[in-house]
C-alpha cells in the first residue's frame, strides 16, 4: 500500500511540476488515470496502452494564451458589435474573456477560432473568412448570440449554454443546461465576468 502511496504521490509530483515549467502559451490540462493489474494508479495526460481503461480525471479548455493581456484593446469593436446586434457590450466581452482570454489567435482543442472561438462551420455559417481578424471574429460571434438569445427568448443563461455545447445539446436536455461539467462551468464564469465588466 505505501509502495501504491508513493507512486500516487510520484505521478501527481510530476503531473505539477509539466504544469509549471510548460510553455507559458499553450495549455494542455487533461488527465487520465488507470489502475493497472497489481493495483498501481497511474497517470498520464496521454493513454498510450491500448488495453487499459482510462478515466479522464481533468478536462481543461486548450487555448492560446496572450503573454501580455490588454482588457480593453478591443473595446471599440466589441462596441460597435453590440450597437449592431442590440448587445450589452459587456457580455460580448465577458464571452471573450472565457473564450479566449482575448487573444485573437487563440486555437481550441476541438478547432474553435479567434477572441470568441468560432468553429469553422459556424463562422462559415455566419460568413466569417477570417475568424482570426478581431473585428470579423467579435461581429461573427455578436450576430450568432443575438441568435441565440432570439432562439430561446432572451434566456441568456440557454444562450450561453448553447454557444459552448450546441443547440442540439441544450434541446436534447430538455432546453435546459446540459449536464457536461465543461458548460456548466463555463456559463458560471460568463455571468461571473458579465457581473464584473458591467461595472466598468
Amino acid at each position: 500500500m505505501k509502495l501504491h502511496s508513493a507512486i500516487f504521490s510520484a505521478a501527481m509530483f510530476v503531473v505539477a511540476v509539466v504544469f509549471f515549467i510548460a510553455e507559458p502559451a499553450i495549455v494542455y490540462a487533461d488527465i487520465y488515470k488507470h489502475v493497472d493489474e497489481e493495483g498501481v494508479l497511474h497517470l498520464t495526460n496521454v493513454p498510450s496502452n491500448p488495453k487499459a481503461k482510462y478515466v479522464m480525471i481533468m478536462k481543461e479548455k486548450r487555448i492560446l494564451l496572450s503573454p501580455s493581456l490588454d482588457v480593453k484593446k478591443y473595446d471599440h469593436l466589441i462596441s460597435s458589435a453590440a450597437d449592431k446586434f442590440n448587445l450589452d457590450s459587456a457580455l460580448i466581452k465577458a464571452v471573450i474573456k472565457a473564450e479566449s482570454n482575448f487573444n485573437h489567435k487563440a486555437v481550441s482543442r476541438v478547432g474553435a477560432q479567434g477572441l470568441m472561438q468560432l468553429m469553422p462551420k459556424t463562422a462559415s455559417a455566419l460568413n466569417v473568412k477570417d475568424s482570426f481578424h478581431p473585428e470579423k471574429n467579435i461581429e461573427g460571434g455578436a450576430r450568432y448570440l443575438r441568435y441565440l438569445l432570439n432562439l430561446y427568448k432572451g434566456n441568456l443563461t440557454l444562450a450561453l449554454a448553447a454557444y459552448n455545447a450546441g443547440e442540439g445539446a441544450v434541446a436534447k436536455y430538455n432546453y435546459n443546461i446540459p449536464p457536461y461539467r465543461e458548460t456548466q462551468n463555463y456559463v458560471k464564469r460568463v455571468l461571473s465576468f458579465y457581473q464584473s465588466y458591467s461595472k466598468e
